[in-house]
Order: C-alpha cells, then sequence, then structure tokens
C-alpha cells in the first residue's frame, strides 16, 4: 500500500473541478492542480497575485519570469486570460466570484473549522496570506492535506488545536490516503487508498469517519512528485 505523493493529490482533487468554475488554487500542493486539468474541460483559475486564467505550469523553454502564480512557480496563461493588480484581485475574492478554491491545510475539523497557518512554526512567522479571505469568501473550501503529521498525529480532528484561518468553511478534503466530504454530520469519506481498510483509515484520524455507501478506491496515475 503507498500512500499518494503531493502531486498525485493534485491531480485527483484536479479530477473535480468542473466546467464553468472560477477556481483560486493556493500555494504549496494546490498550484499543481492547473497541471492536471482534465482535456476539454473549461474553467478560470485565478491566482491570489493577479492572474485570471492562469494555465499549466510553463516549460523551461516558455518560462516568463514575469508570469508567475502565487506560489512562484513560472506559468503559462490562458487564452483569453489576463493579469490584474493585487487589489483587483482581492476585490474578486472578497466579492465572492471564487466558485472553489483549494487550500493546503495543517488540520480540518469535523465541523469543516480550518487551520492552515501557525505562527509557531520556526522561521516562518505568521504568514496567512490571503488564506483568510480565500476561506470566508469563496463559495466552496477543498483542501488538500497529507493525512497525518509527520510524527503519526492525525490532522482531521474534532477540533482544531491550532489558530483558525477560518470557521466551518470546508466542504471537501483530498489527503493521500482518502477522499472525505465535510457534512452536518461530519467527515464521509467516499474514496479509500486501494489496500486501506476502513478500520485502518479511522486509526489514523483523530475524529470519527463514516463511509458511504458507495465508497470507492482513490487511485491516481504514478507521477513524480513535484514538491
Amino acid at each position: 500500500m503507498q500512500p499518494l505523493n503531493r502531486t498525485q493529490i493534485a491531480w485527483r482533487a484536479a479530477q473535480d473541478l468542473q466546467d464553468g468554475m472560477v477556481v483560486n488554487l493556493g500555494i504549496g500542493m494546490p498550484v499543481h492542480c492547473s497541471d492536471y486539468i482534465p482535456a476539454g474541460r473549461e474553467l478560470v483559475i485565478q491566482s491570489e497575485n493577479g492572474v485570471i486564467g492562469a494555465g499549466p505550469e510553463a516549460t523551461a523553454e516558455a518560462a516568463d519570469a514575469d508570469l508567475v502564480d502565487a506560489g512562484s512557480r513560472r506559468i503559462t496563461i490562458a487564452p483569453g486570460g489576463t493579469v490584474i493588480d493585487s487589489a483587483w484581485s482581492f476585490a474578486m475574492i472578497r466579492g465572492g466570484h471564487i466558485d472553489v478554491t483549494v487550500l493546503g491545510a495543517f488540520e480540518v475539523a469535523a465541523n469543516g473549522d480550518l487551520a492552515n497557518w501557525d505562527s509557531r512554526i520556526p522561521d516562518k512567522g505568521p504568514l496567512v496570506g490571503g488564506a483568510m479571505d480565500l476561506a470566508a469568501s469563496a463559495k466552496s473550501v477543498w483542501v488538500m492535506m497529507e493525512h497525518n503529521t509527520r510524527s503519526g498525529g492525525p490532522r482531521l480532528l474534532d477540533a482544531c488545536t491550532l489558530p483558525l484561518t477560518a470557521p466551518g468553511c470546508v466542504k471537501r478534503v483530498y489527503t493521500d490516503l482518502a477522499v472525505i466530504e465535510v457534512t452536518p454530520e461530519g467527515f464521509l469519506v467516499h474514496e479509500v487508498l486501494e489496500g486501506l481498510s476502513h478500520a485502518a483509515l479511522q486509526a489514523r484520524s483523530g475524529a470519527t469517519l463514516r463511509f458511504a455507501p458507495d465508497c470507492g478506491v482513490l487511485r491516481a496515475p504514478d507521477l513524480t512528485d513535484e514538491d
């Protein structure tokens, strides 16, 4: 049983982005979703630094140092895309024009509370960035994260232990082990990594999990971890 790597998690989340969506991708794992949008699917990727219509990461030959996403990756821009200033970009976010924001996280609570920054991390400081604006203003918040901490602790919890970015905002969670919906009744698992039992997934979680009647297998193509 091999957990998904970070790029595979991004691939899996990208498969659920639908035609017509305006999507913001957060720094870290989420920005890689732009590289794996299914062919023929038309949506708009907004980067908080001021790109509307961001495309996949640029090849080395096509890279432009003046065209980067929020994670400072050199990217392409889709036909019809544009670049705006930061004030307009955040007006778009705060105005409720983002259908889905995909963010990284340290912890998610069973009621949808999000903790995705921590001022106690050495050498990082309180770098919350635009996450609070996105979590509070986007119509839907999806989270990508590893299911457990490096020490093996759970990231899915009954209540977050870290400072909250926003309360009750998360609708969906993609981890290296499962795809999980946040419902009024708590966490509902829709996909589990092949070879991992429901009991084993529950043992690696810090909150009660329910499993959908049609709970399927979490799979992804072979992809190199880009982070």
